[in-house]
């Protein structure tokens, strides 16, 4: 049962985050637009209504009424005809405001926290802004606590049909799934009543619904086939019956009923021996999205991962290479086949957009501008773009870190800008970029950008300098602002200047196998960028050897292998080599020499030279021999490790091969920045 509860919960979570992400979004839209449309207002009507039912089934009481509150209220707006563009700023930011206070209290849920009991404050402001748009709204005006479903008011026995629901053995709080089944019959109908009629608030009516269900009643056959689809679809329902009654004036509810109605249904005593019209409710899998856990995907990955190793060990196993079989030849080739598909198809599963962590930049920019008294605009490019779900979960904070800093001490304010001669406005692009084997996030402002000696006498004061100051490189001195501690505020604000972004920046976007690199140019801007691989998961890979090491080079970086003439070498002068191709100049990195590994190939007509392409340039990679074709597991470099900066010196990762010794898998664009440039 704890087991449950605990996936309930998890749903509510998510169905609640996604709907509130939504609301921002749209919210962020009306700001834009400065109209609150009519679609719009359904939307955020329809949002707050879902989740004041979800809350309230979780007997979430904070978020419940909170919801139910702004639900009222723009229940009036939209009763009421369009709203006075006097009072849209006043409703966003009391909206963005109540939607804070339901993540705060959600954060608490996941925390395993008490959720706030005093919340007359956020009512009391919802209260007074309705009083504001409605002028002393009236008081015969309806809001949705008082419509039609009232059956206080309303007679039972003028309803032609009624539907009688029994929820599963056991179940618990029938009261409130009740409660569930009318909150989504409102969004569809008004028109309909139900017995018992305080199911949201008295626990008492569960003893009522347990005896003799829970009845909702409609007028015609239309109205109640509405009703029949939401039943149906409803959690924990055990089966239903629809009952025909007789309409009378005054009298009982008749025993019979007309042969003629409901001609699809089926005749079925009840308990008390009346003929009703009947029907058991079947489900019908109608979805074609189901939400899994993350964590089952990542078994799942892990496994299709075990899958490949052991492929790897039996096409490798030594005596089996020693047999001459068709048979088994055709196999191993199926069985390939297979794999990759299986592999291509776990992959998919775990790939999302960017866009849902690129949306919520936007609430970020707009709230610091109204409080910094900015006008930055943020520019969305390439946020359809799909990564690994553990990718986006990765950048999310390290991107609210640099947005948060471009927009606190990155873009000047208007009048800096104006002195500078620049547009007032302020500009930050966030762009993510496919380049085949990695995402590129990219956040480009054209603020005032980093000054080079500011930060190294900066840095020389707090005593972060491990060399020189003679002997840092533009690129260095840049990097120096993600050592921990580093801060160029001068006083503590709101959004920065605790010595804590940057560092954690670099540390979280390491954890997902990335790189942060850093260009900026003083009163032009600054661009972050973020290399990551698309995948964390299974590379096709060439493997080489060097002396007793093997490497792996990703298949996608590969042009060309070779062997080379020494004639067509060049000797540059400062002793580095290079080879002409195609018109094209390719310099050589000795993989012996870049990480000292003896070896008796060193003369290059003995070895084999593999070009790499990255990006728009290209390099060559010296080793002894190929070793052939290899589909590999990325495993993460042991942390172990990091204080030796391998992932610097352009170590991406490593891999079990099938006969059980390790490869390390290169980062060509890694070496290109940190050694080639160098």
């Amino acid at each position: 049962m704890e087991n449950n509860f605990d996936s309930v919960v998890e749903m509510f979570l998510y169905e609640a985050n996604t709907l509130l992400e939504q609301l921002d979004e749209i919210l962020l839209r009306v700001e834009e637009q400065q109209e609150f449309s009519t679609d719009y207002i359904n939307e955020i009507f329809r949002i707050m209504h879902t989740i004041k039912g979800s809350a309230a089934m979780m007997q979430y009481n904070s978020i419940m009424t909170i919801s139910h509150k702004i639900e009222d209220l723009f229940y009036y707006i939209r009763e009421n005809g369009a709203l006075s563009s006097n009072h849209n700023e006043d409703l966003i930011n009391l909206v963005f405001k109540c939607t804070d206070f339901i993540k705060g209290e959600i954060s608490k849920i996941q925390d395993e926290q008490p959720l706030t009991e005093n919340i007359v404050g956020y009512e009391n402001e919802i209260a007074n802004l309705l009083d504001v748009i409605s002028g002393k709204q009236d008081n015969d005006k309806k809001n949705p606590s008082q419509c039609s479903t009232n059956n206080e008011k309303l007679n039972n026995n003028d309803k032609k049909f009624c539907i009688r629901v029994d929820f599963d053995d056991d179940c618990g709080m029938e009261n409130l799934r009740a409660f569930m089944i009318t909150n989504q019959l409102k969004d569809i109908t008004t028109n309909f009543t139900f017995e018992p009629t305080d199911v949201e608030t008295n626990k008492e009516t569960i003893k009522d619904i347990l005896q003799n269900g829970f009845r909702i009643f409609f007028e015609n056959e239309a109205e109640l086939n509405l009703g029949i689809n939401v039943v149906k679809d409803a959690l924990n329902v055990k089966n239903y019956i629809v009952i025909e009654q007789e309409v009378q004036q005054n009298t009982e509810v008749s025993n019979e009923v007309k042969d003629n109605s409901c001609a699809n249904k089926t005749n079925v005593p009840t308990k008390e021996n009346k003929a009703v019209k009947s029907t058991t409710s079947i489900k019908h899998n109608k979805q074609s999205l189901i939400s899994v856990n993350l964590s089952k995907l990542d078994q799942l990955s892990n496994l299709v991962g075990e899958i490949v190793i052991t492929e790897s060990m039996v096409m490798s196993n030594p005596e089996i290479k020693n047999l001459n079989l068709d048979s088994f030849t055709k196999a191993t080739r199926q069985l390939e086949k297979l794999t990759d598909d299986l592999q291509n198809i776990v992959m998919s599963l775990r790939m999302v957009p960017v866009s849902g962590v690129f949306q919520k930049m936007k609430r970020i920019v707009r709230d610091m501008n109204k409080s910094l008294g900015k006008d930055v605009e943020l520019v969305l490019v390439g946020d359809d773009i799909e990564v690994d779900k553990n990718i986006v979960d990765g950048i999310a904070d390290p991107l609210m870190h640099v947005v948060r800093n471009s927009m606190d001490h990155g873009i000047e304010s208007a009048e800096e800008r104006i002195a500078k001669g620049k547009n007032p406005k302020g500009t930050i692009i966030l762009t993510a970029l496919n380049t085949g084997g990695e995402i590129l996030i990219t956040v480009q402002d054209n603020g005032k950008g980093l000054n080079p000696d500011y930060i190294l006498t900066k840095a020389k004061s707090k005593n972060l300098l491990t060399k020189p100051e003679s002997e840092y490189s533009q690129k260095d001195i840049l990097n120096l602002i993600m050592l921990p501690g580093f801060s160029t505020n001068e006083s503590v604000t709101e959004f920065s200047g605790r010595g804590v972004g940057m560092d954690v920046v670099k540390k979280n976007i390491e954890n997902v196998n990335g790189s942060v690199i850093l260009d900026s140019k003083v009163d032009k801007g600054t661009t972050i960028t973020f290399k990551i691989p698309l995948t964390l998961a299974i590379v096709d890979g060439m493997q080489i050897g060097v002396g007793d090491s093997k490497f792996i080079i990703p298949i996608k970086n590969i042009q060309q292998s070779l062997n080379i003439n020494k004639n067509e070498i060049i000797k540059n002068t400062d002793d580095s080599e290079s080879i002409m191709l195609r018109n094209k100049c390719y310099s050589i990195v000795r993989l012996h020499e870049l990480y000292n590994i003896d070896t008796n190939v060193k003369d290059l007509e003995s070895g084999i030279l593999v070009l790499v392409e990255v990006e728009d340039k290209g390099y060559g990679i010296f080793a002894d021999h190929l070793l052939g074709e290899q589909k590999v597991v990325v495993k993460p470099i042991p942390t172990l490790l990091n204080r030796f900066d391998i992932k610097g010196k352009g170590i991406a990762g490593c891999s079990i091969l099938g006969d059980g010794s390790i490869s390390l898998i290169l980062d060509v664009v890694n070496i290109y920045e940190n050694v080639m440039e160098d």
